[in-house]
C-alpha cells in the first residue's frame, strides 16, 4: 500500500501558493520586480526605508574618504555628512551643504543620478501595484455535498466582496487527488468537475457553483474516508472583467477533504430587511444539516 503525504491546500484564501519548491535554485534579483509587486504594502515600505538607509550611507562613507569633500559640515561630524547625502539623494539642496573638491563633485554626480533613477523605480513600482487589479471574492470556508433538485451535488458558495460588478465571470472546479497508475505508481490527478452554470453574465453579489455527482463523476462513490485517504481537495478559479479597472481579474481557492461537508446545504443568505430584501454577508459560510 502506497502512503500518501499529509494534505497542503493547493492555494490559500489570498491566492498564494502553498506548496514550497525544493531543489530549484532562487534568482531573487532577476524576479525582483516581480517580488516587489507581491510584497504587501506592510512589508515594502519598511524594506524600501531600509535600502534608502543602506544607500545614503554608503555614500556618506565615500565622503568622509576626503576632508575637504564638502563644504560647510564641521570637521569629523559624520551626522553633517550623512544628512547632506540624503540632501543629495533627494536632491532637495537646502544650501547649507555644498560639494567642495573634485572629488566631492563627483560623488555628488553619481549619488544625484541613482537618486533620480531610484524615484523614477519607486514611481513606476508604486504606480503598477495601486493600478493592478485584483478580484476580491470571498470563498466559504466549506464546500457542500447534498442534494439538490433530487439530485446528489456538490456545492461552493462565493461572493462579490467589492461593490464594483464582474462581467463575463467564469468559474471552474478541479479535484485533485492521489491515484494509483496500472504500473503501480503513485500520482497526483485533475479531474474537472462539470458545472450546472460555470459562466453568469454578471457577478454582483453571490454564486453558488454546483456539480451534479452523477455516473461520470469523479466524486461518484465517494466517502468522507476515500476522499482523505486520496488527499483530494478542490481548487476553485474565479475569472471575470471588472467594470471599474475594465480589465481582467482572478480569484483562487481550494478546499481539502475535510473542508467538505456532507448531507448539508448552504443557509440562505437572502432575508428580509427594514428596507426590502438583501444578500447577509455574514451567512456566506453557515451550513445546515438536510432534512430527513
Amino acid at each position: 500500500m502506497l502512503a500518501s503525504p499529509p494534505p497542503v491546500r493547493l492555494v490559500s484564501r489570498d491566492g498564494r501558493p502553498t506548496l514550497r519548491r525544493a531543489g530549484a535554485r532562487g534568482r531573487p534579483l532577476r524576479d525582483l520586480y516581480f517580488s516587489l509587486l507581491r510584497i504587501p504594502w506592510t512589508r515594502l515600505i519598511p524594506l524600501l526605508f531600509v535600502i534608502y538607509i543602506g544607500i545614503v550611507a554608503v555614500f556618506t562613507l565615500f565622503y568622509l574618504l576626503d576632508p575637504n569633500a564638502i563644504a560647510g559640515v564641521r570637521p569629523g561630524h559624520a551626522g553633517d555628512v550623512f544628512f547632506f547625502s540624503v540632501e543629495t539623494f533627494a536632491t532637495i539642496g537646502y544650501g547649507a551643504f555644498t560639494p567642495k573638491s573634485l572629488y566631492g563633485h563627483i560623488v555628488v554626480t553619481v549619488e544625484a543620478f541613482i537618486g533620480m533613477l531610484a524615484v523614477a523605480m519607486l514611481a513606476g513600482l508604486a504606480f503598477a501595484k495601486f493600478s493592478r487589479p485584483t478580484a476580491r471574492v470571498i470563498f466559504s470556508n466549506r464546500a457542500v455535498i447534498g442534494r439538490l433538485d433530487n439530485q446528489r451535488v456538490l456545492m461552493i458558495r462565493m461572493a462579490n466582496g467589492r461593490e464594483s460588478n464582474v462581467i463575463d465571470a467564469e468559474v471552474y472546479l478541479t479535484m485533485l487527488r492521489d491515484e494509483v497508475t496500472a504500473e503501480g505508481k503513485l500520482m497526483r490527478r485533475f479531474r474537472d468537475l462539470r458545472l450546472l452554470r460555470s459562466w453568469t453574465p454578471v457577478f454582483a453579489l453571490t454564486w453558488l457553483a454546483i456539480h451534479v455527482i452523477d455516473d461520470a463523476s469523479p466524486l461518484h462513490e465517494a466517502t468522507p474516508e476515500s476522499l482523505a485517504a486520496a488527499n483530494a481537495q478542490i481548487a476553485v478559479t474565479v475569472g471575470g472583467i471588472d467594470v471599474t479597472y475594465a480589465q481582467s481579474v482572478q480569484a483562487q481557492f481550494s478546499y481539502v477533504a475535510s473542508e467538505v461537508v456532507w448531507d448539508a446545504r448552504f443557509a440562505d443568505v437572502i432575508e428580509d430587511g427594514p428596507e426590502g430584501r438583501r444578500v447577509n454577508y455574514d451567512r456566506l459560510h453557515d451550513v445546515e444539516p438536510l432534512l430527513e
